[in-house]
C-alpha cells in the first residue's frame, strides 16, 4: 500500500482581534525549545513515530525514516503570519488523522504561549498586511515577483503520495490532471479576502495562480520530457530553482513522491484526510491505467484552467466541469464520478466507506467556505468567524 504524507500551512492570528499576526519566529522558537526539553528528558515529540515527507519550495526535506529529536517540527513559510508542518508518511488514514490533529494541537499551544492563535484557514477573513519572512530565498522572491509575493498570504494543503519510479510518477501526473479540480471543490476554505467576500469558495487558488509557474501542466509522456521542461523553465531565469516549479501536481526532486498541491488547507482535519485518501486513490488508479496502456485524458491546459476556476468559484454549491467531458454538471454528480473513478483503489486501501461518508458530510454540513459564510451570517463579525475557526481547527 502506498504511503501518504501531508503538509499543512496554518495562519497565525491575534488572540483578541482575530487579525493576522507576524508570530512565526516566536512560535517556531517556542516549538524548538519544547523539542529540546523533550530530547533532554528522553521523550519523543508528540507527532514523532516515523519518517516524514519532504519539505516544499526547495527546502531540505526531513528524514524519511525516523525524526531526529532535534528537528524542528514547524517551519517558516513565505510570510511571518503563517507556519507549516509536515506529517510522516502513513498507510493508514486513521494514523494520518491522529498525527494531523497532534500537530495542530501543538501549533495552537505554541501560538497561545506567545499571545496568538492558529487556524486552518486558507486566507484571512479580516484584512491583513502580510510581512515577508527573512532569508535569501524569500528576499529573492520579493525582488523578483514584487506585489505578487507580498500579497501571497495563502495557506494550502500538499499531499505527497509514494511512487516507485520517476517514470511512474510522470505517468501519474499525466493521468490525474483532469481530476484535480474536484479536490479544489472539496477542500475550498477561503471565501474572504481583505475583509470582503470574494464570491469565490477558494479564493486562495486564484491568488496562488498569480505565480507565473503555477497551475496545470501539459501531458509530458515521459520522465525525460518532464525533466526537459523543468530545465527549460529554470533556464528562463524567472524561477530560482526546481523548488519553484509550482505545477498542480509535480515530482519531488528529493524523494520518490508525487506532490499534489491544489487543495486549500482544510478547516477540519477530517477533510484533509479525505483529500489525502482521494489523492492516493487517484495515484493508484493512474498507475493501473498506465500499466494497462490506457492513455491520459487529452484535455488542454486552457480547459483545465477553466475547470479549476469553476471549482474555485462554486465549491460544492454550484456546477463543476466533469473531468471526463469538461461539460458543466452538478457538483454531486462530479464528486460521485471521482469516487467511481477511484473506487477500486479506495476499496483496496480500506478508504471507500470513509471517503463516501466524508464527501456526503461536506454536502450536508458544508465545506470550510460554507462554514465561514454561515458564521458571518449568524454573527455579523469576521472576528467571530476567526474565533470559531480557531476552535474548529483543533476539533
Amino acid at each position: 500500500m502506498r504511503t501518504v504524507g501531508v503538509e499543512e500551512e496554518l495562519l497565525l492570528f491575534d488572540r483578541q482581534s482575530g487579525e493576522p499576526r507576524a508570530l512565526s519566529s516566536a512560535v517556531i522558537a517556542r516549538a524548538a525549545k519544547d523539542s529540546a526539553e523533550d530530547a533532554a528528558a528522553g521523550t519523543a515529540s508528540s507527532g514523532a513515530d516515523g519518517g516524514e515527507v519532504p519539505g516544499t519550495d526547495g527546502r531540505p526535506g526531513r528524514s524519511t525514516d525516523y525524526r531526529d529529536p532535534e528537528d524542528e517540527a514547524f517551519e517558516k513559510e513565505l510570510h511571518r503570519q503563517q507556519i507549516e508542518f509536515a506529517t510522516q508518511p502513513h498507510t493508514d488514514m486513521g494514523d494520518l488523522a491522529d498525527e494531523i490533529r497532534r500537530w495542530r494541537a501543538d501549533a495552537a499551544r505554541h501560538a497561545d504561549d506567545v499571545g496568538g492563535a492558529v487556524a486552518a484557514l486558507a486566507t484571512s477573513p479580516l484584512p491583513a498586511s502580510p510581512a515577508v519572512n527573512v532569508g535569501p530565498r524569500f528576499a529573492w522572491m520579493e525582488q523578483q515577483f514584487g506585489l505578487t509575493t507580498r500579497e501571497q498570504l495563502t495557506c494550502g494543503c500538499h499531499v505527497h503520495v509514494a511512487v516507485e519510479s520517476r517514470e511512474e510518477g510522470v505517468a501519474v501526473v499525466d493521468r490525474i490532471r483532469s481530476w484535480l479540480a474536484v479536490l479544489v471543490a472539496l477542500s475550498c476554505n477561503s471565501p474572504f479576502w481583505q475583509g470582503r467576500d470574494s464570491k469565490y469558495a477558494s479564493y486562495r487558488s486564484r491568488v496562488w495562480g498569480r505565480w507565473p509557474m503555477a497551475g496545470p501542466a501539459e501531458i509530458f509522456g515521459s520522465a525525460e520530457r518532464y525533466d526537459e521542461q523543468v530545465e527549460t523553465m529554470i533556464a528562463t531565469g524567472v524561477l530560482r530553482d526546481e523548488g519553484m516549479v509550482y505545477f498542480d501536481a509535480r515530482l519531488s526532486h528529493r524523494y520518490p513522491t508525487v506532490e499534489i498541491r491544489v487543495a486549500d488547507v482544510c478547516l477540519e482535519a477530517g477533510t484533509t484526510v479525505l483529500v489525502a485518501a482521494l489523492a492516493r486513490a487517484l495515484v493508484d488508479t493512474a498507475v493501473a491505467e498506465w500499466r494497462a496502456g490506457t492513455p491520459p485524458l487529452g484535455h488542454g491546459v486552457s480547459v483545465l484552467r477553466l475547470a479549476a476556476w469553476r471549482a474555485a468559484r462554486s465549491g460544492l454549491e454550484g456546477p463543476l466541469l466533469h473531468p471526463v467531458t469538461m461539460r458543466p454538471a452538478p457538483a454531486e454528480e462530479v464528486v460521485a464520478a471521482l469516487l467511481d473513478h477511484a473506487q477500486g483503489a479506495l476499496d483496496a486501501n480500506g478508504d471507500l466507506g470513509m471517503a463516501r461518508k466524508s464527501a456526503a458530510g461536506l454536502f450536508e454540513h458544508g465545506t470550510g467556505a460554507r462554514v465561514q459564510r454561515d458564521l458571518l451570517d449568524r454573527t455579523g463579525s469576521l472576528g467571530a468567524v476567526v474565533t470559531e475557526c480557531v476552535r474548529r481547527t483543533q476539533a
